[in-house]
């Protein structure tokens, strides 16, 4: 039996052709530290699969004392501005609306390609960005802002571009459904359970985010946007987080057969002239054979229902540093092909 031999990745790469994308990278947290890791570790293969070299020319933190795993410490700079008028893309995996939106407009101004992981950002300001970098002519891409590994952004916007999407659902915060399952099939006490995953790290500094379904509304915004081409903004969600419930809830849906999940959903409604967009994030009892009921841990489920496709389920990580960045590096890739020569 002859042994399959993996082909050279950069045969037939003229390096002559290969002018370096310049790649600036906003923040260095779990996201952040993983990106500029595999770039350096796939430059090769990104190479390849672009036709050209990626370079992180830096790294905007607000500490460069602070050791940074994987990361060469001559990379890192606290001027966010300088870097960003010196990329050819700029990877925001920072977090927060300030300064991010201010780094990201002056990118976008400059030219530069846009990658960003900050669904809050994308949910109250993604309209007005987009306008801009329709403006500017660059691109702005957020896979990862939604459900990290998940490419449901990508099925939404492009898998599914010929179909008419009808409803999407999912489990798509992982820290509350860390919760909920561990009281579901492991019977901790609610309270129990929220402080053991703010313990682990689980949950924010500032809980309310996860626990009060801000995360879920956010993704679910992006997603009925994208789905239906609609301004769907936060205001429009009817949303309520898992504080409020108790030990007996739990209690009552294990009586009954079901499993508490916070789900976030968004359909369409009204004539097909004029169509609405509901949306909604609410704890909800499932029956335990349902899709979402599935989610386990951290895990994020979604189920988009279509006229012509049916019922398509995606599943897999919604968090975690290499995880998401897996996201990022796709729409890296997509922005760098963007790039002019």
């Amino acid at each position: 039996m002859s042994a399959v031999v993996a082909p050279d990745l950069t045969e037939g790469v003229d390096e002559n052709l290969m002018a370096p994308v310049r790649v600036a990278v906003l923040g260095a947290g779990t996201v952040g530290g993983s990106v500029v890791r595999l770039l350096h570790e796939r430059s090769d293969l990104y190479a390849a699969r672009v036709g050209r070299r990626l370079e992180v020319v830096g790294v905007a933190v607000r500490d460069t004392a602070k050791e940074r795993d994987g990361i060469d410490p001559a990379l890192l700079t606290t001027d966010a501005e300088a870097l960003v008028d010196s990329a050819d893309v700029v990877v925001e995996v920072m977090g927060g609306l300030d300064p991010a939106r201010g780094l990201i407009e002056r990118a976008m101004r400059r030219g530069a390609q846009v990658v960003t992981a900050n669904k809050q950002l994308i949910a109250q300001e993604g309209v007005a960005l987009h306008a801009l970098a329709d403006e500017c002519g660059v691109g702005l891409d957020y896979e990862a802002a939604v459900m990290a590994a998940i490419p449901v952004m990508a099925v939404v916007r492009e898998a599914l571009a010929g179909d008419v999407i009808t409803s999407i659902s999912g489990v798509v915060n992982g820290s509350t459904n860390f919760i909920l399952d561990m009281v579901a099939r492991k019977g901790v006490p609610f309270e129990e359970a929220v402080r053991k995953a703010g313990e682990l790290g689980y949950l924010e500094a500032d809980p309310t985010e996860d626990l009060e379904g801000l995360d879920a509304a956010a993704k679910i915004v992006i997603l009925a946007r994208t789905a239906w081409g609609l301004p769907v903004t936060l205001d429009d969600v009817r949303r309520q987080g898992i504080t409020g419930l108790t030990d007996e809830d739990f209690h009552n849906a294990t009586g009954t057969g079901r499993v508490v999940k916070l789900v976030a959903s968004a359909w369409r409604s009204g004539p097909a002239a004029s169509p609405k967009v509901e949306v909604a994030v609410r704890p909800v009892a499932l029956p335990q054979d349902d899709p979402l009921a599935m989610a386990r841990g951290g895990a994020n489920v979604v189920v988009i229902e279509a006229e012509s496709a049916g019922t398509l389920r995606l599943h897999g990580a919604g968090a975690g540093g290499d995880e998401t960045a897996s996201a990022v590096l796709a729409d890296v890739l997509r922005a760098v092909r963007r790039v002019g020569p």
